[in-house]
């Protein structure tokens, strides 16, 4: 009895199976950058949100979820070194969190 231990027996070719080393596309190739090389692209997927799922998302659709002027106030803190963490308040959160999970789970 033979055994096929090659990369291209019947179970590594099942649906399409591995490529050999030699068929791979390298990077910057055109067969690597196929949608940057005008091929054409796979088809998407269509997705539509329920009622409830765009209720949930509150007010504007689903706008801006963070202050970008927070956040480049705390990046720029942080650089020079004067960010302070407020443990009082993270502790506040992670408890508040941990009692909001606790409460949901007897529900």
């Amino acid at each position: 009895m033979k055994v096929d231990s090659s990369p291209d027996s019947y179970i590594g070719s099942v649906a399409g199976g591995p490529q050999k080393a030699a068929d791979k596309p390298v990077a910057g190739s055109p067969a690597a950058t196929g949608a940057a090389s005008g091929a054409p692209a796979a088809a998407g997927v269509t997705v539509t949100l329920s009622p409830s799922t765009v209720s949930a998302m509150g007010p504007g659709g689903g706008g801006e979820v963070f202050n970008a002027e927070k956040v480049e106030a705390m990046r720029q803190s942080i650089a020079n070194g004067t960010f302070q963490v407020n443990a009082e308040a993270i502790a506040d959160k992670m408890l508040a969190n941990a009692a909001e999970m606790l409460s949901g789970a007897r529900a």
